[in-house]
């Protein structure tokens, strides 16, 4: 039997349901293993009182310290952070805890710690790993390297806490690439690739339909992503000046939002773009079941999940070149790579909607990414860090 203390500053709970969704995605397929047990913690970033009492903390005070989450026991401790700095704070993670992590493992004598970041989780997992003489194994996902690993404040951490570690994972072959030119050593770094539910991530029996029933006549484009300045979400709305027949939907909330608006009403696209804010996860089907295109031209990424799913569902994909996209793009009918320039992305989607892939052929390329490969893939991966212990 295997035993996992997963450690994730991004995980869902009753106030986010949809932070860290790939993360308990993961989690809960790693867990159904038979031969694995595991327990998850949490923690939460909340200022000290009287800052706590505030609106934007008041919910996150209250979530429950231990709950049990989509099937999994979820420990969810609070570790002080300022405002303005959010989570990243490694080491006063690891002082909250230790006590904490000392306690659970009287009743649950995990084997492994199995961090979903390489920061702040990194950093704060090698320091508990020290402490408690447990193996440590932390996953690289994209900004945690390409942003924290390059940060001034931060690179070191990363780049020690990965030397540290005893394992490490990258969701794509080209951030592992990324992971070894920081100093980091490769024959410790394993790929993992991310799963896509196929079950419920398909193709639409009628995509006319199917878009109709969202109020669109034509061509739509979909990009599900954060709204922040790295996801590209301007650019892609610039193109939409090129694409007269296509409506773009864009999911997700952030703080570009009320920036992208402007944009939107500056450009006169207001009945062509639609921002539809923060979407639950399982709402996301439909949507790109729906869709013709989706379009993500992030700055970096390791291999987002959005690509994926967009594929699961016959829609061909529009994004930059960077971080995994070669991996997963490579056919034409996965669609096509782009320079992160308006007239590109335009160029893009009008070369794959004038291909009229077939959206079953579109889904192939996106079924050896399966959340069963995932889990057998993460257990022998922490199964060889956890025999470390043993040596």
């Amino acid at each position: 039997m295997l035993r996992v203390l997963t450690l994730s500053t991004l995980f869902p709970d009753r106030v986010r349901p949809t932070f860290g969704v790939f993360v308990e995605r993961q989690t809960r397929g790693l867990a159904a293993l038979s031969d694995v047990e595991l327990q998850v913690v949490a923690p939460i970033g909340v200022p000290r009182w009287p800052l706590s009492r505030h609106p934007n903390w008041r919910g996150l005070a209250a979530i429950p310290e231990r709950e049990t989450w989509q099937g999994l026991t979820v420990h969810r401790p609070r570790f002080p952070v300022l405002p303005g700095m959010g989570r990243f704070n490694p080491r006063a993670l690891a002082s909250t805890l230790l006590p904490m992590l000392r306690d659970v493992r009287r009743d649950f004598r995990f084997d492994v710690i199995d961090a979903e970041f390489f920061f702040p989780d990194g950093p704060a997992a090698v320091r508990l790993g020290r402490a408690l003489g447990v193996p440590v194994s932390i996953k690289a996902r994209g900004a945690d390297i390409h942003h924290w690993g390059t940060q001034r404040s931060t690179a070191r951490q990363v780049r020690e806490a990965g030397l540290a570690a005893d394992g490490m994972l990258a969701v794509s072959a080209a951030l592992k690439a990324d992971m070894i030119a920081l100093g980091l050593p490769g024959e410790r770094i394993a790929v993992h690739y991310t799963g896509v539910d196929l079950d419920r991530f398909r193709p639409a029996a009628d995509r006319s339909a199917a878009k109709a029933a969202l109020g669109v006549a034509g061509p739509l484009l979909l990009s599900v992503g954060a709204l922040i300045p790295r996801k590209g979400h301007d650019l892609v709305i610039e193109a939409m000046q090129d694409l007269p027949a296509a409506t773009l939907m864009i999911a997700g909330q952030g703080p570009e939002r009320a920036a992208l608006d402007a944009l939107v009403k500056a450009r006169g696209l207001g009945d062509r773009v639609k921002l539809l804010g923060s979407q639950a996860h399982d709402a996301l089907p439909a949507l790109a079941a729906a869709a013709d295109v989706g379009v993500l031209v992030s700055a970096s990424e390791g291999l987002a999940n959005a690509w994926v799913e967009a594929l699961a569902c016959g829609a061909p994909i529009v994004i930059a070149d960077v971080g995994g996209a070669r991996e997963l793009v490579d056919r034409l009918e996965a669609g096509r790579l782009v320079a992160r320039e308006p007239a590109a992305i335009a160029a893009g989607v009008r070369a794959v909607l004038a291909a009229g892939y077939d959206p079953q052929a579109v889904r192939a390329t996106a079924e050896r990414f399966t959340w069963e490969a995932n889990a057998a893939a993460l257990r022998a991966h922490l199964t060889a860090v956890a025999a470390k212990s043993s040596r």
